[in-house]
C-alpha cells in the first residue's frame, strides 16, 4: 500500500491525523494538473478520486495549442489522430473544407490523458486515492484543530486535515458548492463513440466536422481517432429532446446510423457568472468545479490544465499562510490570476456566443470565406493567441468582431 493511501491518510483508530499541506480533491485534468503544481514544489500533496482510473469522461477530446503548452514538461500527448483539415457545414450545407499544411490540433482519449497526467503528478511526488467520496469541508467546528487547517470528511467518516484545498471535481461537485460558484451558462452535450470499419475511417483520418447546428448556439463535431469517430451534439440546456434529436439527426446525415456506438454518454457543461467566487478560506476551485470554460466552443481541456496549474501553486502559498489575512491575500491574488487571464478569454467567448446564436451563418460565411478569419481560427487552436489575444493586440479582429455584432 502506498503512503497516503489507506491509515495514514486520514484519522486512525488511536492515532493523530496527519496534515498535508495541500489536498486536491478531483483528478480530472484541472486536479492533475494542480496536484503535480503543488507537489513538484515540494509540498505533501494528497490527490482525492471517487472513481477509479482509468474511466470514461465525455469530451471531445480536442487538445489545442494553449492545452498543449500547460502541460506537465515532458509530457507526452497519447495522441490517435493529428488533425490538418476541418470541414465546416452549416445544420448539414454549404460544406466547406479548409486545410492546413501545420498540424492544427491533437485528438486524444480522454481516459489515458486523465491517467497521464496523474502519473505525472504522483512522479512529482503527489499521493493518490481513488474510489473515494467526498462529503463535506469543514473550515470550522470540532473537526478543524485550528484555524490553519480544512477538514475533508469523507462518505465514509474519515476525516482528511489539509492546511489548503483544491476543488476540481466538477460542476456538480461539493468543494463548488462550499465555496459558493455561481453559473450563468448551463449547455447540454451528447456524444457517441462509434466504431467504424476501415476504409471510413481512413475517410475521416486528420479531418474533423464542425457543424453549426439548428438549435441556437448549437454546434456538432466529429472527431476521428483510429478506428473510432468521436461524434456529438452541444446546445443550451432545456429542450434535451431537441438536443437528443439534433444528435440522431446529424449521425444519420453522415451514414453512421448503422453502426453501433461503443459509448453513448452526456453530461452538462457550466460556465461561472463574472462575480462568481474562487475561494472561500483556505478553499480554491479551479476547472469545471470553478465554471471555467469558453462559453461559445465550451472548450475546458485547455481552462483545467491551466486553472489547475494556478491553483496548485496558489495552493502551496496559503499552505503556508499563518493567518487568515494572509490566506485571504493569497487567494485573492489567486482570483486576479484567473480573472485576468482566463476570465478575459470567457468575456470574449460570450461576445462570440452572442454573435453566433443570432447568426450562425454569418459566422459560417466568415471562417470559410475570408481568409484572414480562417488564419485566426488556425493560430488560436496551434496556441500561436488566444482568442482574447487576438481581439486585444489586433485592431483589425477587433473592428471585424464589432462590425459582425453590429451586423447581427
Amino acid at each position: 500500500m502506498e503512503a497516503g493511501q489507506g491509515e495514514q491518510a486520514g484519522t486512525g483508530a488511536g492515532e493523530q491525523a496527519p496534515v498535508w499541506d495541500v489536498v486536491v480533491v478531483g483528478a480530472g485534468p484541472s486536479g492533475a494538473s494542480a496536484a503535480y503544481a503543488a507537489a513538484v514544489a515540494g509540498r505533501r500533496v494528497l490527490l482525492l478520486e471517487k472513481a477509479e482510473l482509468p474511466r470514461y469522461k465525455t469530451c471531445g477530446g480536442g487538445i489545442i495549442g494553449p492545452s498543449r503548452d500547460a502541460l506537465p514538461p515532458g509530457f507526452e500527448l497519447p495522441l490517435r489522430d493529428r488533425v490538418h483539415a476541418v470541414t465546416f457545414s452549416l445544420n448539414g450545407r454549404f460544406a466547406r473544407t479548409r486545410k492546413s499544411r501545420r498540424m492544427l490540433f491533437g485528438l486524444i482519449n480522454r481516459p489515458e490523458f486523465d491517467a497521464g497526467l496523474v502519473e505525472q503528478a504522483q512522479k512529482a511526488g503527489a499521493e493518490l486515492r481513488t474510489g473515494v467520496t467526498v462529503a463535506r469541508v469543514e473550515q470550522h467546528g470540532t473537526a478543524v484543530p485550528d484555524r490553519r487547517t480544512v477538514a475533508v470528511v469523507l462518505a465514509d467518516g474519515e476525516t482528511v486535515l489539509a492546511r489548503a484545498v483544491v476543488g476540481a471535481d466538477g460542476s456538480a461537485g461539493r468543494i463548488g458548492a462550499h465555496v459558493g460558484v455561481k453559473l450563468d451558462q448551463v449547455d447540454l452535450g451528447l456524444e457517441a463513440e462509434i466504431p467504424v470499419p476501415e476504409t471510413v475511417a481512413e475517410d475521416w483520418a486528420g479531418r474533423v466536422l464542425i457543424d453549426w447546428g439548428p438549435l441556437p448556439g448549437s454546434y456538432g463535431w466529429v472527431f476521428p481517432k483510429g478506428d473510432t469517430l468521436t461524434v456529438g451534439v452541444i446546445s443550451a440546456r432545456g429542450d434535451g429532446a431537441a438536443t437528443k434529436r439534433y444528435l440522431e439527426d446529424f449521425i444519420a446525415r453522415l451514414g453512421l446510423a448503422g453502426f453501433e456506438p461503443a459509448v453513448s454518454s452526456g453530461h452538462l457543461t457550466r460556465c461561472r457568472s463574472d462575480d462568481s467566487p474562487l475561494s472561500r478560506g483556505r478553499v480554491l476551485v479551479c476547472g469545471d468545479a470553478a465554471g471555467l470554460l469558453e462559453p461559445w466552443t465550451r472548450e475546458g481541456v485547455s481552462f483545467a490544465l491551466r486553472s489547475g496549474r494556478l491553483a496548485g501553486e496558489w495552493a502551496v502559498r496559503i499552505a503556508e499562510a499563518h493567518d487568515a489575512v494572509e490566506a485571504r491575500r493569497q487567494a485573492l491574488n489567486y482570483a486576479f490570476a484567473i480573472k485576468s487571464g482566463l476570465g478575459v478569454e470567457m468575456a470574449v467567448g460570450r461576445r462570440m456566443l452572442q454573435l453566433f446564436e443570432r447568426r450562425p451563418g454569418l459566422l459560417h460565411a466568415t471562417l470559410t470565406g475570408v481568409r484572414p478569419a480562417w488564419k485566426a481560427f488556425a493560430d488560436i487552436t496551434r496556441g500561436v493567441t488566444t482568442l482574447a489575444g487576438l481581439v486585444s493586440s489586433h485592431p483589425l479582429a477587433r473592428r471585424g468582431l464589432d462590425a459582425l455584432e453590429r451586423r447581427s
